[in-house]
């Protein structure tokens, strides 16, 4: 991968505006991963029998950032975008039916509601609560969450990408 336009997070940033900044670099190499991809190509499979691919993967982390932002400090009655059922995130793995432009357009949006969410809160403190479990939970707690959610399938998203075109890099 040589068009590589992610942002580095700082490198002497405050706690806010580094966890704010990997967050972002990690949506920015989920996209990344999949772009030029056709939705074929998007919708190709790891190995039987898993249903995981770069298009599953992008409508399963819509499902995250909705449940761990939107969620946890707006409307914890939120519906699941891809299932009838309040916490199922593998109804968003079957991608079959689904195309690259939905996807994103829903992740895109599910990403800037928990932007405009962060933002607008006056410190990492800011408190939710997370329905699945029902507990309380902070900001603070809720980023590094989705931070890891983003590290771990961004590695997913490494080893599809080099199946689907043989392409590799950062």
């Amino acid at each position: 991968m040589t068009d590589d336009e992610r942002i580095a997070p700082p490198l002497l940033g405050g706690e806010r505006e580094t966890l704010r900044a990997f967050l972002d670099y990690q949506r920015e190499t989920l996209a990344m991963k999949c772009a030029g991809l056709d939705d074929d190509a998007l919708r190709e499979r790891s190995m039987p029998p898993s249903t995981l691919s770069l298009l599953a993967l992008v409508r399963h982390l819509a499902e995250v950032e909705r449940a761990w932002f939107r969620r946890v400090f707006e409307d914890g009655a939120a519906p699941m975008v891809w299932s009838a059922e309040p916490f199922d995130f593998q109804a968003a793995y079957d991608a079959s039916a689904s195309t690259g432009a939905e996807a994103f357009a829903v992740w895109k949006a599910e990403v800037e509601i928990s932007r405009l969410i962060e933002r607008e809160a006056d410190s990492l403190d800011l408190v939710g609560r997370q329905p699945r479990w029902g507990k309380e939970v902070s900001l603070r707690m809720v980023m590094v969450h989705v931070l890891v959610e983003y590290g771990r399938h961004n590695g997913h998203a490494d080893l599809l990408r080099e199946g689907v075109d043989g392409t590799v890099g950062a």
